[in-house]
């Protein structure tokens, strides 16, 4: 951490959680200073999170672990407007009640990463809607529109490579920038709040809001982004051909999220490491320095560590020691058409015959993916393949089998 005088920016550019910051000098001179209010903001477009927003969550848990104190903003209002960035796609409109829900199941998961109350460094949880939903819109043109440059906001990436693409653009998106630089100024009205932080993407929404800030209060504001992560195979960062790797449990199994980080390519461990666990650095490096079949001890770690934040340590060792499930493959063409729950448990070796098969499921013994089988005859196809590659069977608490397609 050398050459940065707090411990908020020197871990964060050692860790690799830094892509673009407005002021690093500054603002690493204000973290050493004093306490440092910082937000990001989640919009509330599905029930959970996915491991894609991992980064910004691990950024928060360091904020926090280094004195400081993070704000959860939760998108009530902004989710109304959908951000544009990255997406060459106009989204999804949600109604109100789609929303509350997202944020029902969102909100949970913040609780195992960041500690929340009223203490100086306590975390926060805010709704942008608090503020979104009252404004009066020429007012609010007369007062905050004017301090946007369409000229330049056409030159932000999230703009401009959509216009590039010859993608629509929704005058309704184009809004979302000015909408996040006015939450940034209200949390800095009513919290102190004075760093926003954010993916790569959201760099121009980030300008944004520590420019108005600075025209409309004299505010000294920071922006810092992450960088947008891609697996070594080029895939988004909590994406997999079978889904998004969920963070809430009731979406994905803490097993099955165990096995994604269990799966992670032998070029990724490393900045992994760094990013979604606390290991010390030396220790870090020591792991990413290994080869062959050593580096499977590393990706054990990484899943151990990273499913111990998400899901409690419990989980990790049920995680760890189901890698030495035994395993049964089964032509994918097979799985595709569907195979009925109890000849599967027979296959894999979970019952001596079709029969007892039957009377385990009938008798409520029989899970799929942690998840009760209601039927013996139902069908378990290729949509079953969780995060980690595999279908996960249960016959009872102890006794477990995957099934992988070939």
């Amino acid at each position: 951490m050398t050459g940065h005088r707090s411990d908020f920016i020197g871990a964060a550019v050692e860790r690799g959680f830094v892509h673009q910051c407005t002021d690093l000098g500054g603002l690493d001179a204000e973290a050493a200073r004093g306490t440092v209010t910082a937000y990001i903001g989640f919009d509330c477009t599905a029930p959970s999170l996915h491991a894609g927003s991992l980064v910004s969550i691990m950024l928060l848990r360091l904020l926090q672990r280094s004195g400081h104190k993070p704000i959860v903003l939760m998108g009530g209002g902004t989710t109304k407007v959908g951000d544009p960035s990255g997406k060459d796609d106009t989204r999804k409109l949600l109604s109100d009640a789609d929303i509350r829900s997202n944020m029902a199941g969102i909100k949970d998961v913040f609780a195992k990463f960041l500690k929340f109350g009223d203490g100086p460094i306590d975390a926060v949880m805010v709704d942008n809607a608090d503020w979104l939903d009252g404004l009066a819109y020429i007012p609010f043109l007369r007062d905050y529109g004017r301090h946007f440059s369409v000229n330049r906001m056409l030159g932000f990436d999230s703009v401009k490579l959509r216009l590039e693409r010859e993608h629509p653009l929704s005058f309704l998106e184009f809004n979302y920038m000015v909408l996040q630089a006015y939450d940034f100024l209200e949390l800095a009205r009513r919290y102190g709040c004075r760093l926003q932080m954010g993916g790569s993407d959201q760099w121009g929404n980030i300008v944004s809001g520590v420019e108005l800030g600075r025209r409309i209060d004299g505010l000294q504001l920071f922006g810092l982004t992450t960088p947008l992560l891609t697996t070594a195979s080029g895939a988004k960062m909590g994406k997999t051909a079978e889904g998004a790797v969920w963070l809430n449990q009731d979406m994905l199994s803490a097993y099955n999220y165990w096995q994604y980080w269990r799966n992670t390519d032998d070029a990724d461990v490393g900045k992994f490491l760094r990013l979604f666990t606390e290991l010390p650095m030396a220790e870090i490096a020591r792991l990413e320095a290994l080869s062959g079949e050593d580096i499977n001890d590393a990706k054990k770690t990484l899943a151990d560590q990273a499913t111990a934040l998400c899901h409690g340590k419990q989980a990790a060792e049920e995680g760890s020691s189901g890698a030495a499930l035994p395993t049964l493959e089964v032509a994918r063409a097979a799985l595709k058409a569907g195979i009925p729950a109890f000849e599967l448990f027979r296959k894999a070796g979970l019952a001596q015959s079709n029969a007892a098969a039957r009377r385990l499921i009938k008798g409520g013994g029989g899970r799929l993916n942690d998840t009760p089988i209601l039927s013996e005859t139902q069908m378990i196809t290729a949509d079953d393949i969780g995060a980690g590659g595999a279908i996960k069977l249960s016959a009872g608490k102890k006794r477990h089998a995957l099934v992988r397609a070939v």
